[in-house]
């Protein structure tokens, strides 16, 4: 039982407010006990309303700031969460609406996403302008065709297959660097290529009785995310992050319009909420992805793009009951590993050359 003036240690320095005079009161509910972890020193009195804290003048408060590089982090990782999630939407809504009408109403919010957030930063006339346009435009269909494969793909497959071989497209960049990018590639990256399209292979399994066409499908459009990402990489060399984000929201809207007419389907007041919710979590999947890299380089992050692999295989397990077999497993572990040891060799390099 606490008396008055009983002193406590253990205060959790969140509690404390951030500026401070000569002495500063701050009440708290009964129930706070339990979280007080140790921080600092101060006087705890207890009264009827509760607790009060007193914090002397001649104490000192250090406040600790997050590292940048573990924030930037965390926040990729409830990201790469969100995204997760909506593709475990798409699969639910693409049974019964086309998947080009889906992706349409998802270019939609974010092309207004898109216009929002450039309006704000540099804004919209001066995010249009773009020294390649061309090359923007061809980004934004690429990417369009690109979500429409991933989502009619995912109506029969699993969300966690169709993750394990969506997560080829990191080796497809590295491959695909060299002819379009006349980049240079190491015999480490490349080894860890062919060994990623191994494990690849042993996910598909072309030679059995389980092999899906679908499972090609997938292929196909890792094979064109990995296109867009490295026409992302050339047009970043000429065009501001704001006009990029632009063009692929608005671009990507028109691609997908183009496709969507022709099987577009009433929709019903469900299909709509989940139509919403679909485009709110790539939204907030999007908004938490530009904050961590404006936080940390690409490089150091990369590797934690793979916990979307993680969060898929809970979800179909959670959701839809999937359960990948030890085959499947096996290749998207050596997948996964080639992509990590991929990523760590590119931000070695690129370090290097940073202190050249």
């Amino acid at each position: 039982m606490l008396n008055n003036r009983t002193r406590v240690r253990n205060v959790p320095i969140q509690y404390v407010p951030r500026y401070m005079n000569d002495c500063t009161r701050l009440c708290l509910p009964v129930r706070s006990i339990r979280l007080f972890r140790s921080s600092l020193y101060s006087i705890l009195y207890f009264n009827e309303t509760g607790f009060s804290i007193h914090v002397k003048h001649d104490m000192t408060v250090t406040h600790r700031r997050t590292d940048p590089t573990t924030k930037a982090i965390v926040m990729l990782v409830i990201a790469t969460l969100f995204f997760a999630s909506q593709d475990a939407l798409t699969k639910h809504l693409v049974q019964t609406l086309p998947a080009s009408q889906i992706v349409a109403v998802r270019f939609f919010f974010f092309a207004l996403f898109a216009l929002a957030y450039v309006s704000r930063t540099v804004g919209i006339a001066t995010a249009f302008r773009s020294q390649r346009p061309w090359l923007q435009i061809s980004r934004g269909l690429l990417l369009s065709g690109e979500v429409i494969v991933f989502a009619y793909a995912i109506q029969f497959l699993g969300l966690a297959e169709m993750h394990t071989l969506f997560a080829c497209f990191p080796l497809l960049i590295t491959a695909l660097s060299v002819p379009i990018l006349r980049e240079s590639v190491g015999w480490r990256r490349w080894l860890a290529v062919f060994f990623g399209f191994i494990g690849t292979l042993i996910i598909l399994r072309p030679d059995s009785g389980v092999f899906q066409p679908a499972a090609a499908i997938a292929v196909g459009a890792a094979l064109m995310f990995a296109l867009y990402n490295i026409l992302t990489r050339k047009v970043s060399r000429h065009d501001s992050f704001e006009t990029s984000l632009l063009y692929i929201g608005v671009v990507g809207f028109v691609g997908a319009m183009i496709i969507a007419p022709f099987y577009w389907r009433p929709v019903a007041t469900a299909e709509a909420l989940w139509l919403l919710l679909i485009s709110v979590t790539a939204i907030i999947g999007h908004l938490l992805l530009i904050k961590s890299l404006a936080l940390v380089p690409a490089v150091i992050l990369q590797p934690f793009n793979y916990f979307i692999l993680v969060w898929a295989i809970i979800i179909g397990f959670l959701l839809y009951g999937e359960v990948l077999s030890a085959t499947t497993l096996l290749g998207a572990t050596i997948v996964v590993g080639s992509g990590v040891f991929i990523a760590r060799r590119e931000y070695k390099l690129a370090a290097r050359e940073s202190k050249s």
